[in-house]
């Protein structure tokens, strides 16, 4: 199998807010890919999301996005190691201007909460139990 990476592209209007909320929750922020209308966050070796400016993003896009705090276009759910660690990033993002998008969901082997950034794009960190996910 190839090893893949993912770019998630998101418009934003304040893209320093932007980069602020990102950093809060623990990310880091690749400069060397970042710049007044543009921020790299790296969620892991693997997945990064590319903060663009509204301007920006649309240089790339051929149709405008939804307004994110109206529309839901995407659920970006993000595993975790543990429920605790949802629960802490939860709350790191309320505390850092992100707003609750639902209630924690506990389903014994599988636990989710969710909220928005800033800009309304949903994110739903979860944890799953890997005994369960053996089969």
């Amino acid at each position: 199998m190839t090893n893949r990476k993912i770019f998630i592209n998101l418009p934003v209007q304040d893209v320093a807010r932007a980069k602020a909320f990102y950093v809060a929750l623990g990310f880091h922020l690749n400069p060397q890919f970042s710049d007044d209308e543009t921020g790299c966050i790296v969620i892991s070796p693997e997945i990064y999301v590319m903060l663009l400016s509204e301007a920006r993003f649309a240089s790339f896009a051929p149709r405008p996005p939804p307004a994110p705090h109206s529309a839901t276009s995407a659920l970006l759910a993000l595993s975790c190691e543990s429920a605790d660690e949802v629960r802490k990033l939860c709350e790191t993002a309320f505390a850092a201007g992100g707003r609750r998008f639902k209630e924690p969901q506990d389903h014994g082997f599988m636990f989710a909460w969710g909220f928005e950034d800033p800009d309304g794009h949903v994110w739903e960190p979860m944890w799953m139990d890997p005994a369960h996910v053996q089969g």
